[in-house]
């Protein structure tokens, strides 16, 4: 994914990581507790033996010296090196290691993350989304947070076991990980919940990655011929434009997520419904209900019918005279062209074999697509492109461009039919 605007903060070790959660932790805890955990935690780290007391003053020294240091040199210095300081002039430390690294790592697992698929866990995940949103807001860069859930799992542990479940959720915590830029943060939140939180990434970079995931996960899961319907189902949220919240950005993802399960489980239902002769083309069903940007499942081809002209009814037709066979017909034909019109809805277009383009979509209808783009240079006479409209699930189409027409906000509508 692209990076934008100034470079990110230095990044922490995961060392530093868990003592600034460790530090938020303290201050939480009454005056008692903290002595007791502090006397422990130097016991632990540092192999020497304070008093309650005397782990607290070494706690705050360290905090104090962080922020003079700091405030000295022009940029932020880590705790540990402040708290190496703070023993190390009070004569506690014989040979100058603050932390043996198997020890910390001890800690900082059983702290920070989930023992199961080594994602971080919850906890750290509430601890530092709030840090990266100040980073965002001080820095004024975007930042995506993608929910997933796993589609079928209950299936799997009722017919299979927790075992089997056990090893779909390490499958899946292992695609988050291996799919993460080294900026990108992968937690397990819940049961089967995971999130990602993308600093420096728009709409339309998480929702790419998003689907990249998807279908990753899938092929994983393609050797295990379990019979279940399994996938990643997923919502995301961009900070700012869909909230400046922690619990606002997690609803809108937490939203999306369900209207992108929903609309799945319909298409599902309806790809599995009988036909009859009757049954209208799928684009007549769309409805102008606004979409979501961005989550989509995998998409499936679509083989277009050929395109044909329209046929209008008779213009002596009467709308109280008896229809004639050939009026009904006519009348079919028309409301088989109608065209829904999806230009105040989210609905987008992606543009090429590399998706590189993205264009809006304006209307919809049995026999081509009408799109709005600022970059008309880029659309080829005949071209590719993958559609995401509500309650549809995204759907791979092959275009021909029929014209091009200049609109009166700069932006340029092209005609396309489907051809197969």
């Amino acid at each position: 994914m692209a990076h934008s605007g100034a470079p990110n903060p230095p990044r922490w070790s995961a060392e530093e990581s868990f003592l600034e959660l460790l530090t938020d932790t303290l201050d939480t805890m009454d005056r008692s507790g903290r002595g007791q955990f502090l006397q422990r935690f130097f016991r632990t780290i540092a192999q020497i033996e304070v008093t309650e007391t005397q782990g607290l003053d070494f706690w705050d020294q360290a905090l104090v010296r962080r922020r003079e240091l700091s405030e000295s040199i022009g940029k932020r210095v880590a705790l540990q090196a402040a708290l190496l300081d703070v023993l190390a002039s009070s004569g506690q430390l014989r040979v100058p290691v603050l932390m043996e690294y198997e020890e910390l790592r001890k800690l900082q697992i059983s702290a920070t993350t989930d023992p199961l698929t080594g994602l971080y866990n919850r906890r750290f995940f509430d601890d530092y989304f709030e840090k990266e949103l100040n980073r965002s807001l001080r820095y004024t860069h975007k930042l995506a947070l993608v929910v997933f859930d796993m589609h079928g799992f209950k299936q799997v542990n009722d017919r299979f076991g927790h075992p089997q479940g056990d090893a779909l959720l390490q499958m899946a915590a292992a695609t988050l990980r291996k799919s993460l830029r080294t900026s990108d943060y992968a937690f397990r939140i819940g049961g089967d919940e995971f999130a990602l939180l993308l600093p420096q990434s728009d709409t339309e970079q998480a929702a790419i990655l998003s689907r990249r995931l998807r279908a990753a996960y899938a092929e994983s899961l393609e050797p295990l011929k379990l019979g279940i319907p399994l996938a990643l189902d997923y919502g995301l949220a961009v900070y700012p434009e869909d909230g400046e919240l922690q619990e606002v950005l997690i609803r809108v993802a937490d939203e999306r997520l369900y209207q992108l399960k929903n609309g799945t489980r319909a298409s599902a239902a309806a790809a599995t419904a009988p036909a009859t002769a009757s049954a209208p083309p799928p684009a007549v069903q769309v409805t102008a209900r606004a979409a979501e940007p961005g989550p989509a499942p995998r998409v499936a081809p679509l083989t277009a019918p050929p395109v044909v002209p329209p046929v209008a009814p008779p213009a002596t037709a009467h709308a109280d005279a008896p229809q004639t066979a050939e009026t009904k017909k006519a009348i079919a034909e028309r409301r088989r062209w109608e065209r829904v019109s999806l230009a105040n809805t989210h609905a987008y277009a992606l543009i090429g074999e590399g998706v590189e383009t993205t264009a809006r979509v304006l209307d919809l209808g049995y026999g081509g697509i009408a799109l709005e783009t600022s970059r008309p240079e880029e659309f080829d006479e005949a071209f590719h492109a993958v559609l995401h409209v509500p309650i549809l699930p995204p759907v791979r189409v092959n275009v021909s461009r029929v014209y091009k027409k200049l609109g009166g906000s700069g932006e340029t509508r092209i005609g396309c039919s489907f051809i197969t």
